[in-house]
């Protein structure tokens, strides 16, 4: 990795009513954070900190809008450069990247941070660039800017996902599907409850997902260590949720994030065959949403299923028959 902490302002220097794009390199501590103040909330993911802890394996540029007026930064980017693959892509290691801009932010101005990027890109003789946007739910109107001032410039939707998620403000129970009101309420009359769990039970917390996710033909994405070390570096933001028997024993668990100050991200749900007959992920997520309607949360995402190539059929009627609701998660791409 280059290593550098410096910054650069690429192109004029901003005067009051413009925008500046700033690009810094990222150094031993990972991408640099920016020098002006953020108008808006980062999403977990975004901030140079969690970004610092995913291995590096190559040259990280951040590039950021800031606002001459407010003094703050209105519009972020981090790219990934893989020189040897002549392709850049945002993010580097996370669920998603692209850019997060501040509320109201202009589609010129959007044009203007982007075109900073695709320019510097490509004079490091960068070919292709791709980006993984964050669901629509997080952000509606950020994320419809974004979407269609990529259209404009002519990237390509490389895949469309649907993602689901449930709305604290609604009432759980009334909008399951029969069925799933029915295992509700079969999980109730057994004495299962949902507790949230200490963060020091985590190595057993672990095996029991991934013995889940084995019997089912899945691989967990992270290592044990990583989510200890994700829980110890931003315990506000990760959670360990569960549903128990009677007797103590573990029916269901979770890993949940709060992604940002208005999203809570059901990360890793997992339940053992043999309750299937109680589908106690159904009682886990109406103690999410409990909790995410406590916490004054917007949105509690349950993920995505991919439309284009093999989406999990029995995974998105789930979703629905929880009351899910459908929106939408694009990736783009285009040659520089």
């Amino acid at each position: 990795m280059k290593s550098t902490d410096s910054s650069v302002v690429l192109g004029a220097v901003p005067v009051p009513g413009t925008y500046a794009v700033r690009m810094a390199e990222s150094g031993p501590a990972g991408p640099v954070p920016p020098p002006l103040p953020l108008a808006f909330e980062p999403f977990l993911y975004l901030r140079p900190e969690h970004q610092a802890l995913a291995p590096q394996s190559g040259l990280v540029l951040s590039f950021y809008l800031e606002d001459a007026v407010s003094g703050r930064t209105v519009a972020q980017l981090h790219v990934a450069v893989d020189a040897r693959a002549q392709v850049a892509h945002s993010p580097a290691q996370a669920p998603f990247g692209a850019v997060q801009l501040a509320p109201g932010l202009s589609p010129a101005a959007l044009h203007q941070l982007l075109n900073a990027a695709e320019r510097e890109l490509a004079g490091r003789g960068l070919q292709r660039f791709s980006l993984r946007g964050y669901p629509f739910a997080y952000d509606p109107a950020g994320a419809a800017t974004l979407a269609e001032t990529l259209r404009q410039r002519g990237y390509r939707v490389a895949l469309a996902e649907q993602n689901y998620y449930l709305d604290p403000a609604r009432d759980y129970e009334a909008h399951l599907h029969p069925s799933e009101r029915r295992r509700l309420h079969k999980c109730r009359r057994h004495g299962l409850h949902f507790e949230q769990e200490p963060p020091f039970l985590l190595p057993a917390a672990y095996a029991f997902i991934e013995a889940c996710r084995q019997e089912r033909g899945q691989a967990l994405s992270l290592s044990l260590a990583r989510v200890q070390e994700l829980f110890q570096r931003f315990p506000r933001e990760h959670f360990l949720f569960s549903v128990r028997q009677p007797d103590g024993a573990w029916a269901a668990l979770t890993v949940a994030i709060r992604v940002s100050g208005r999203v809570l991200y059901n990360f890793y749900p997992a339940s053992p065959l043999r309750y299937n007959a109680f589908s106690p992920v159904v009682l886990l997520n109406e103690g999410l949403h409990a909790f995410a309607r406590a916490s004054d949360l917007a949105v509690l995402d349950l993920g995505t299923s991919t439309l284009d190539s093999s989406p999990n059929a029995s995974l998105l009627r789930f979703k629905r028959h929880l009351g899910g609701v459908a929106g939408l998660r694009l990736s783009w791409e285009r040659d520089l």
